[in-house]
């Protein structure tokens, strides 16, 4: 067995040969893993099994067994969100600008892959499929560490990786696979070997990785998402918003923890709200304005304001203002996503140009807030670091850029 400097320095090895792979032969892996997942869909689901049982058996949240589990409709979702990254344009070698300088240099950026990639990720087994083609694409080498919950899944689909790999003739050391917890801090030891880590989970994971690497990382911490109700929202307008945010899948980093209501709109919305969010499931944890005015409404305390809850439950604080809602945001959010419900054009504006988030939304759900559905394609994860990305991390976020520069002969005096 490999260790982990090991593992580290093979798929700094491996890496080159992805980066000079033409996009034909990537898009072939690609189009290979999809087949794979599509015909191994009952084996996928078998090794799943092996981990909704000890999910259960450990206790898992219903929104965490959620995360984790594999049907045929999901396996055949990864499959064709694979097809769509061999759809994607190949941004390596690409020029993103060229100018002529006064002395007649040509002077241009070229996209180049980061290199070697380390994801750490708990729960959904599908990163392990997101992540490594995303990052194959871009022509990276990756090295994936899931979390236990998901060891027989994420074994599985690594097996597969490989084998679309193999078919194209690369070495498989372009995607490599974890599998043990204590080979996490060894991993982040390799700064030599590896350009960039990425953890995508919980508080926890995200502070560990943080304060133990010697790699540079982007962080992709915590989902705790407002929407604001402005005092001139369309009442039916906010309360879809509303439930779409919270109840559509509340186990994802993009879901709605908080809802702001202004108070000059609070005393007639904001049964209407809770009506609509409770006949979704939703238990309501809110101020004490809120719960004079809607008793069903559960107290909430001072830790309720920076919970991501990851599940059927919502925190709800009436405001005075805009400003007081603002305010809110900024001591309590974690620069993932917000929303603003209102019919006035000065108040959107103000909520984009104020709130500091990696996605502001105005009258559309905090759930918009993918890649996929901002037109990227799949997605590694959401980043609230502003370096070097910030958002959605598209297959462009997987690279950096040189310079490219052309003379003829020139000399500098």
């Amino acid at each position: 067995m490999r260790t982990v400097s090991q593992i580290a320095e093979a798929a700094r090895r491996a890496q080159p040969s992805i980066a000079a792979a033409t996009t034909e032969t990537k898009n072939r892996v690609l189009i290979a893993l999809a087949s794979l997942l599509r015909t191994n869909s009952g084996q996928l689901i078998k090794e799943n099994a092996r981990d909704l049982t000890a999910a259960n058996e450990a206790g898992l949240s219903a929104a965490m067994t959620d995360r984790l589990r594999l049907t045929d409709e999901r396996i055949e979702g990864i499959a064709k969100g694979v097809l769509e990254i061999a759809e994607l344009h190949d941004p390596v070698g690409r020029m993103l600008s060229t100018e002529t300088r006064p002395n007649g240099l040509s002077v241009g950026r070229m996209q180049i892959p980061l290199g070697v990639i380390a994801i750490i990720f708990e729960s959904r087994p599908n990163v392990v499929v997101d992540a490594a083609t995303l990052c194959m694409k871009a022509g990276n080498a990756t090295i994936l560490k899931g979390g236990k919950e998901a060891h027989f899944s994420n074994i599985a689909l690594a097996k597969l990786i490989a084998e679309s790999l193999a078919s194209e003739g690369l070495s498989t050391d372009v995607v490599q696979l974890l599998t043990e917890r204590s080979q996490v801090h060894e991993l982040l030891q390799q700064d030599e070997t590896i350009d960039l880590v990425i953890p995508r989970g919980g508080e926890g994971l995200i502070h560990y990785v943080c304060q133990h690497s010697r790699i540079p990382v982007v962080r992709h911490y915590k989902g705790v998402c407002h929407v604001f109700i402005d005092e001139s929202a369309d009442p039916n307008m906010a309360i879809e918003i509303a439930v779409n945010a919270k109840a559509q899948r509340p186990g994802v980093c993009n879901a709605m923890e908080t809802l702001l209501v202004h108070s000059a709109t609070a005393h007639t919305l904001l049964p209407m709200l809770v009506a609509a969010l409770e006949k979704a499931g939703v238990e309501i944890r809110g101020c004490e304005q809120s719960q004079q005015l809607v008793p069903s409404i559960q107290a909430a305390t001072d830790a309720d304001w920076d919970a991501e809850y990851l599940d059927l439950v919502l925190a709800v604080r009436i405001v005075r203002d805009m400003e007081e809602a603002i305010k809110h945001i900024e001591a309590h959010g974690s620069l993932h996503t917000e929303a603003i419900v209102t019919q006035n054009e000065t108040n959107a504006q103000v909520f984009i140009q104020r709130v500091d988030s990696s996605a502001v939304m105005v009258n559309a759900s905090t759930r918009f807030n993918d890649g996929g559905q901002l037109g990227l394609g799949a997605e590694i994860g959401i980043s609230t670091s502003k370096v070097h990305a910030f958002g959605p991390m598209g297959i462009n976020e997987l690279t950096s850029r040189k310079f490219v520069v052309m003379g003829g002969g020139h000399i500098r005096s």
